[in-house]
């Protein structure tokens, strides 16, 4: 009976001050200085040789074969131009003669 009664009150202290019991700070030594770093580049590591192996599919299914051809067709395509404001194309803008239209 006074063992259980011992426990109880370990176990209420313990439950009452939990900061107390649990809470510490994580030990400092050579390992768990470089924790992040190890972290970060195993991160890198992963996900560039994702990339690298999209990458590699990409080129072997032909995606990247005749860039210069592919590039050209975007120049042919004829479309209003819908940057320039329509006061820069204004007559009155080009009476003075300073550019050429």
């Amino acid at each position: 009976m006074r063992l259980r009664r011992l426990l109880t009150i370990a176990l209420l202290l313990f439950l009452a001050t939990p900061g107390v019991a649990l809470a510490h700070e994580a030990p400092e030594n050579d390992q768990s200085k470089w924790v992040m770093a190890d972290w970060m580049i195993d991160t890198f590591f992963i996900f560039s040789g994702i990339a690298f192996v999209a990458f590699l599919a990409a080129w072997k299914a032909g995606h990247f074969h005749e860039l210069e051809k592919q590039a050209g067709i975007a120049l042919l395509v004829e479309e209003e131009d819908y940057y320039t404001p329509d006061w820069a194309l204004d007559e009155e803008e080009w009476a003075d003669g300073h550019a050429e239209r």
